[in-house]
């Protein structure tokens, strides 16, 4: 992916959620979401160095991944507003996206069971002879879960082709990690005999020479990798915060935790008529994407049971 496309990228993943936080306070997204702003340099360049073929799974905070993965904006605003033209009906909402054509398995609002899923389509894929490789995305709060651990376990010993991402924000909701997991992190993966390394998650570039780097490897046959990226989150873990006003992170901190923004690091890199090219481009598209998901209809109240079973024949 070029310096522009990753740009493009972290800066549509950027103004997605600043648009979806203004239709949560306006009342056209219910119940709210959890914003991904500050860190969409992951989601840019670990989908960046995937194939069409390749498949991943998302977490509650999942709108960057599936943007990044290349879903169409409208649908999956359209899927906020729980619109009948969202990416899975309106019935799925912030916290369950999917869309099986691009290889997104789905979003998952179980800390850390997103993991499993991943490693169990990879392994299914390379038992039909694929070269598949499976990105599964999860918290610093999931090391603490059992069944990512399980995950681990089986992707190791039978070297399945699956890259764990860890999306390190320092804080589980508001615990602080060093409150909540003993030892390290990457500590942990390691246990299990994978290789596991800690990056810059702030930086696309960095992001996406290891994930380069763990997606070769993987797809080679050496089996599963675990990348530790380092972020903050620059907003809330849930809009809900903003009427409750929570206090657990100082604004020092955040002042210090929002001074090294992927999408400025990674602008930085285009001239400055390149940078307004892509930002005017943007706009644009959220533009009608805006006018695609607002113009779209409410699923009729009749059909409320539908697609909750298989219809079998």
């Amino acid at each position: 992916m070029s310096t522009v496309d990753l740009y493009r990228t972290v800066r549509l993943i950027r103004r997605f959620e600043e648009r979806a936080i203004e239709f949560v306070r306006s009342g056209e997204i219910v119940g709210g979401i959890h914003p991904y702003v500050g860190q969409e340099a992951i989601a840019a360049a670990v989908c960046a160095a995937l194939t069409p073929a390749d498949v991943i799974t998302s977490t509650h905070r999942g709108h960057g991944h599936v943007l990044a993965r290349g879903v169409d904006p409208g649908r999956l605003l359209a899927e906020l507003m729980g619109r009948e033209t969202g990416l899975n009906k309106g019935r799925g909402g912030s916290m369950h996206a999917a869309d099986f054509s691009l290889g997104i398995l789905g979003a998952n609002a179980i800390v850390g069971a997103a993991g499993s899923i991943a490693t169990g389509a990879a392994w299914a894929h390379r038992r039909q002879g694929r070269d598949t490789v499976a990105v599964t995305f999860f918290g610093d709060g999931a090391m603490n879960e059992g069944m990512l651990l399980e995950a681990f376990n089986l992707a190791a010993l039978w070297r399945i082709p699956v890259i764990f991402v860890c999306e390190n924000n320092g804080y589980a909701t508001t615990m602080p990690v060093e409150s909540a997991v003993a030892g390290s992190i990457t500590g942990r993966a390691r246990a299990f005999g994978m290789p596991a390394f800690t990056i810059d998650g702030q930086d696309p570039e960095t992001v996406l020479k290891a994930t380069t780097a763990a997606v070769a490897r993987a797809r080679s046959g050496k089996g599963p990798m675990f990348l530790e990226c380092l972020t903050y989150r620059f907003d809330a873990h849930h809009t809900f915060e903003h009427r409750a006003r929570l206090d657990y992170r100082s604004a020092d901190q955040l002042a210090s935790g929002r001074s090294r923004d992927p999408v400025e690091i990674q602008g930085a890199r285009l001239s400055e008529g390149e940078r307004a090219e892509v930002d005017a481009q943007i706009e644009a598209l959220l533009d009608a994407a805006t006018e695609f998901a607002l113009g779209s209809p409410h699923p009729d109240p009749a059909d409320a049971l539908k697609y909750l079973y298989a219809v079998m024949p």
